[in-house]
């Protein structure tokens, strides 16, 4: 890790980030994350909790400050084999904790990414789907945004990045693996996810999966959940 320049001030922040680190990964053990998991602690501002390939656990750095329960709850919800309902109810909890009230959102600008040429036409027909969603559930009241293919997503559907300084939509990006293996009924429902969040942050609420968010999920008769399985491409991934 490098340490960013700027004097006492910085270097007393990567102390406490990692102290942070230790704290958390000390906990996620005793919470009964096994000693053969590995652990990663991010500051992700919209993936609070996930799984990455090789089965690499991503948690928050805000769960360090986390209830033990908490922290139970994000062994169950990331723990193979768990029922539907464990890892609902689990979801449920550890999504309702408030972990930018102890590590808040990097002021920092997203980086500009150029789409490849191949992805132009793919492009074209969500900005597209965008603007359709927008007139059809939210009366036309939503910003256009910038739309991007990852090529590297491998776990997750799609996300929403915010802008600093001001909280407003930066770009919506989705998965070309979802693209080419699912379908575009599926990718109407990721984009249309990604777009509830982008509704949250327009009318200055959280943006994140809490009541709000999931009240508004069923009015649009989409999945409440964070986390959602697609059987075509076996993803899962809170979006």
């Amino acid at each position: 890790m490098r340490l960013p320049s700027g004097g006492r001030h910085d270097r007393s922040a990567l102390q406490a980030a990692l102290a942070d680190r230790i704290l958390l990964a000390r906990r996620m053990r005793e919470a009964g994350l096994g000693e053969a998991v590995d652990l990663e602690i991010h500051e992700n501002q919209s993936v609070f909790v996930s799984t990455a390939q090789r089965g690499v656990v991503r948690v928050h750095r805000g769960f360090a400050y986390a209830p033990d329960r908490v922290l139970k709850a994000i062994v169950t919800f990331v723990r193979p084999g768990a029922s539907r309902t464990a890892v609902s109810d689990a979801e449920n909890r550890l999504l309702a904790f408030p972990v930018h009230e102890f590590v808040p959102p990097r002021k920092v600008r997203p980086r500009v990414r150029r789409s490849r040429p191949t992805d132009r036409a793919d492009i074209t027909r969500l900005r597209k789907l965008h603007h359709q969603l927008n007139q059809l559930h939210f009366a036309g009241g939503l910003q256009p945004v910038p739309i991007r293919i990852s090529h590297r997503m491998e776990t997750k559907l799609g996300e929403i990045t915010l802008g600093f300084p001001e909280v407003e939509v930066a770009e919506i990006t989705v998965s070309r693996k979802h693209l080419d293996g699912d379908g575009w009924e599926e990718v109407r429902h990721t984009l249309l996810h990604e777009m509830v969040h982008q509704w949250q942050a327009e009318s200055g609420m959280p943006v994140d999966h809490g009541e709000e968010f999931r009240q508004k999920a069923r009015e649009l008769g989409i999945s409440p959940a964070a986390a959602r399985d697609v059987e075509a491409s076996g993803q899962a991934g809170l979006l």
